[in-house]
């Protein structure tokens, strides 16, 4: 369940379980009540997923992001860059079908498909039982791709070491401004699509400044997935997880 937006919690496919809460009530008080046990519930999740990555020196990071910022084409890149230096798999999230996934196949990863029907984002349960089909090897990369959505995945822990939002240019310069919980739960904001910078409208500057403004404390990439152009930092970045 999903108190921003009233989805249910689980997925089909993640081993979730739905949970339907109404969207008004005529007290107010009890869907805020399931929200919390709902939420508390995916912490004690999360918190288990987290020590047994962290016993299998595993590094997972989450990747979050609108539809259409370019998740996907970045993890295709650093899968094939990243071949033979150390091993990498995928938990890919999508409501519906395995189109990314087969991408991420033919790059070169192990991947799971999470589908999560009528679900905006992943949960530690799905995150769990994920883990358990893909069993990542000891010392490995596990890159998460989240259901496209810029409010509900910043509510829900998954046990990962690190969250990463992506914003491509064709978005708006603001968006941070707009979404400030996401861009304040995250470790690292990506500006993606870089390379169309001179056919847009989009400040980057400005953008790296509003995503300061609520939290100070950031890392910021700009680079393209697509020509490999500052990519060089985004692999650095990763690096100092390990």
């Amino acid at each position: 369940m999903c108190g921003t937006c009233g989805c249910s919690g689980g997925g089909e496919g993640g081993g979730g379980t739905r949970i339907a809460v109404p969207h008004t009530h005529p007290h107010g008080g009890e869907t805020i009540t399931l929200e919390q046990r709902v939420l508390a519930k995916n912490e004690d999740l999360a918190a288990g997923n987290r020590a047994w990555l962290a016993e299998q020196s595993i590094v997972a990071v989450n990747l979050m992001s609108s539809p259409g910022a370019g998740k996907t084409t970045l993890l295709e890149r650093t899968i094939r860059d990243f071949a033979g230096r150390r091993p990498v798999s995928v938990i890919e999230g999508d409501q519906e079908t395995t189109l990314d996934a087969d991408r991420i196949k033919r790059a070169g990863s192990t991947v799971v498909q999470v589908n999560t029907g009528a679900g905006c984002h992943l949960d530690a349960e799905m995150m769990r039982d994920a883990l358990t089909t893909l069993t990542p090897p000891t010392g490995s990369l596990v890159l998460v791709e989240n259901v496209g959505n810029l409010v509900c995945p910043a509510l829900f822990d998954l046990g990962e070491r690190s969250r990463v939002v992506i914003i491509s240019v064709t978005e708006g310069t603001d968006k941070p401004l707009k979404y400030p919980y996401m861009f304040a739960a995250a470790d690292l904001v990506i500006v993606n699509k870089i390379d169309l910078l001179p056919y847009v409208d989009f400040d980057v500057a400005r953008c790296e400044e509003y995503a300061r403004s609520v939290n100070p404390g950031l890392t910021m990439l700009a680079l393209s997935a697509t020509t490999g152009e500052g990519m060089r930092s985004w692999y650095d970045w990763v690096a100092e997880r390990y």
